[in-house]
């Protein structure tokens, strides 16, 4: 895996690219804490086997920039169709979770000859409510209560804890995935970003990023994968997008939470590899 940076409409972008084959493989991370490495190292290697992969840090995350902008979902459509042309790429397929799968459901129906194949995992933008809904909203809205959350979340104790809320599978919270998370937590500004997000997007009676709608104009085979145990996106969500979907597959991952591909690595790199090799 090499790092390499890029500046997109002056944002020096970080991204991991390994591999060398004909076809590329992008893999969009999701929100909160989230980054290129955290989400993608484990399957990074075994897809480089057969692909050019690339997994970008989201401007506001990881390694990349955090400019003056918000942070909506719109934005990094928007971003990611720059992103993609400074690299010269033409056909990509697409891999994203949670946030990130909403970036490429927007990008997909903006760009529909640009995508190969898609795959969403435990995907945003599938769901017309968050969880608790008008509790989240409340959270958001209620001043201090969420800056003493970021607070919280700043310690490691608090960490570990919220790993215990995506990842199900005994064994995934390892020590060294709590530190590395923590150290996440601990940079400038982290965190900001997905209170853009979660200001733009949460309103008192639903979430503004549903795809519900638009989800049978997307023609390219898609894999929709979901956690059995995710508390963050209902299962329904994800069902409901594959039926919608005219080319879709659905499998869920039993015993997985939120992060199904740490979750269940040796799964979880299986479907996608398999799912590519298919599809391409």
């Amino acid at each position: 895996m090499e790092n390499q940076y890029i500046n997109v409409d002056g944002v020096n972008t970080h991204y991991l690219k390994a591999g060398r084959g004909e076809r590329t493989v992008v893999l969009l991370h999701g929100g909160g804490l989230d980054n290129a490495a955290l989400s993608w190292e484990l399957i990074i290697p075994d897809l480089a086997e057969t692909h050019t992969v690339i997994a970008l840090d989201w401007p506001g995350y990881g390694k990349s920039d955090t400019p003056d902008e918000k942070f909506v979902v719109s934005y990094y459509v928007q971003f990611f169709e720059k992103f993609v042309n400074l690299l010269g790429l033409t056909t990509v397929s697409l891999v994203g979770i949670s946030m990130g799968g909403a970036i490429a459901i927007g990008f997909t129906l903006n760009n529909p000859t640009f995508v190969d194949s898609l795959i969403l995992v435990d995907s945003y933008g599938l769901q017309k409510k968050a969880p608790f809904h008008k509790l989240s909203f409340l959270y958001v809205n209620f001043p201090g209560v969420r800056e003493l959350t970021w607070w919280m979340v700043r310690q490691r104790w608090m960490i570990k804890y919220s790993l215990g809320s995506i990842l199900k599978r005994q064994g995934s919270i390892t020590e060294e995935l709590v530190e590395r998370v923590h150290q996440q937590a601990l940079q400038p500004g982290a965190g900001q970003a997905f209170a853009d997000l979660q200001d733009g997007d949460i309103t008192w009676s639903g979430l503004k990023t549903v795809f519900l709608d638009r989800l049978p104009e997307i023609q390219q085979k898609t894999l929709v994968i979901h956690g059995e145990k995710d508390t963050l996106v209902p299962l329904t969500a994800s069902q409901e997008a594959a039926r919608l979907i005219p080319n879709a597959e659905f499998t869920i991952m039993e015993g997985c939470g939120h992060w199904p591909q740490r979750d269940n690595p040796e799964l979880f790199n299986q479907l996608v590899r398999e799912f590519l090799r298919r599809e391409n």
